[in-house]
């Protein structure tokens, strides 16, 4: 039957060892899925990632015309091996100005923005369309930089948003018409330059230097820590590192998803350690036996970053944690406990979302000084263009939970508290989805509306939630009907589609 509209998250009351694997990042699958429709020959990508978000790239590559053939991994349900068979550079050709090749990006911004550049490469008529909430999103700076090079971008709306009409060079706009296209005959020489803002988004840059090689074009990156933007060192090493006459390209687990189960073992564990060792010790009185805390924690980090999987320090561990350096959310464990301050911008990548709604529980941070001047999250800028608005959308929802929580500009300020349970508005936004229910983990009376958003990266989040250990969590989760639990759910009925 699939996920329900509302579901109920029961606190575990038990302890819990578990040995999650997750599925393959999506930025690089996605960067990856762009960079083998470009190469030689056949690329064959293990471990990539098949949710929403994925799904909707390759839809687009084979809509092309592209040769794309995938099959399951048995390892990792939401896993598929992906071969594509590269053009040697050549992309194929889009369509008339009466009818350009229309594609459809759903609400994905990396293919949305990882495309753009691509079909510049091609000939004829390319329309890239999506969600409404994807014709919201900013491309300004992509398309503007598409426009220095030579290339034809068309908003239909006018404001350099989706929908969007694409044109190789031999593409212009019509004389007669500022919305349609028109063959040229003799083209000018198309300049080979071009410089691009990471202000409002990093798949910006990315989406450039992914087609740059193919293009000849040189890419200068403009924006706060632009040499040092995680996202583009990704793709600048993942461009290196890639098979570009043909082979195998493997893509390692995604680290944001993983944040969720390194929370849940925090929550989880610490949980147990309060009730063996505090007992019902008043928070005010545990000052004196901080340090046995601090040991167990800097031994579950050490554990952690030698990719330990196993430990009497773990009560939840992460299989085949990235160590490659690829992926800034890697860091997460290391933000355990809470630290006083992160930052979107250099420390943490979406994971920080976990982090913000991690923070407004009261053992999330040790020390009475935390508690008292908050947890800080700095340069959220970013958040509130993608999904949802996350900044305001975390603020409200936890303050559903009972949690205060100050906006300040693009920071918000966690104080921690005991919390309450409340219904979670997810604003079709995966991540909010998932960071709640992790909160559910401990926090009784958690649902979680619209459960099924978690398809675009993580179908089978809830699964992971429910099964038994060691490979799941062994979470009761209930299918809510007016005011009360009336089914428990299992199996198939988990999985997001």
């Amino acid at each position: 039957m699939g996920l329900p509209k509302l579901i109920e998250i029961v606190p575990l009351d038990h302890p819990v060892r578990a040995e999650i694997t997750v599925p393959g990042s999506k930025s690089i699958t996605n960067r990856a899925l762009i960079l083998a429709a470009l190469a030689d020959g056949p690329v064959t990508l293990k471990g990539a990632l098949w949710s929403e978000d994925t799904q909707i790239m390759v839809d687009c590559l084979k809509e092309l015309g592209l040769a794309v053939n995938v099959a399951p991994e048995p390892e990792e349900p939401c896993n598929r091996s992906i071969t594509v068979v590269g053009g040697g550079g050549r992309v194929p050709p889009g369509g008339t100005v009466a009818e350009p090749l229309n594609l459809f990006v759903g609400n994905a911004g990396t293919a949305a923005r990882f495309l753009a550049p691509f079909l510049c490469l091609g000939s004829g008529v390319y329309r890239l369309h999506g969600v409404p909430r994807m014709h919201e999103r900013p491309q300004a700076a992509l398309f503007q930089a598409l426009r220095q090079l030579g290339y034809q971008i068309e908003s239909e709306n006018g404001n350099d948003r989706l929908p969007v009409r694409i044109g190789s060079e031999d593409v212009v706009r019509s004389p007669e018409s500022q919305t349609e296209f028109t063959a040229r005959k003799e083209a000018p020489p198309v300049p080979k330059q071009c410089h691009v803002s990471i202000a409002e988004s990093s798949q910006f840059a990315s989406a450039l230097l992914l087609s740059a090689r193919t293009g000849g074009w040189s890419v200068e990156i403009v924006g706060e820590n632009a040499d040092e933007s995680a996202y583009v060192v990704m793709t600048n090493r993942l461009i290196e590192a890639f098979p570009k006459h043909g082979g195998t390209f493997h893509i390692e687990p995604d680290a944001s998803s993983g944040s969720y189960f390194w929370a849940a073992n925090w929550l989880v564990s610490v949980n147990a350690w309060r009730k063996d060792f505090l007992k019902d010790t008043p928070y005010p009185k545990i000052q004196g036996q901080f340090d046995q805390v601090w040991q167990w924690v800097d031994t579950a980090r050490a554990r952690a970053k030698t990719g330990a999987v196993t430990s009497e320090h773990l009560a939840v561990s992460v299989l085949n944690w990235p160590t490659s350096g690829w992926q800034i959310d890697a860091d997460f464990p290391e933000f355990i406990p809470l630290p006083e301050r992160i930052s979107r911008e250099d420390q943490l990548g979406d994971s920080i979302m976990t982090a913000v709604v991690l923070a407004a529980d009261l053992w999330s941070g040790i020390g009475l000084e935390k508690r008292e001047r908050g947890i800080h999250f700095t340069e959220l800028g970013r958040l509130r263009v993608q999904e949802c608005d996350r900044v305001t959308a975390l603020r409200t929802e936890l303050a559903k939970c009972g949690a205060k929580v100050v906006e300040d500009g693009d920071s918000l300020t966690v104080f921690q508290d005991r919390l309450n349970g409340a219904e979670i508005e997810t604003y079709n936004d995966h991540r909010m989805a998932m960071c709640f229910a992790i909160l559910g983990l401990k926090v009784p009376g958690i649902r979680i509306k619209n459960p099924a958003c978690v398809k675009k990266t993580f179908p089978n989040f809830f699964q992971k939630l429910a099964a038994p250990p060691p490979h799941g969590l062994g979470a009761e989760v209930w299918e809510v009907t007016g005011d009360q639990r009336t089914r428990r759910l299992s199996g198939n009925d988990l999985f997001a589609d």
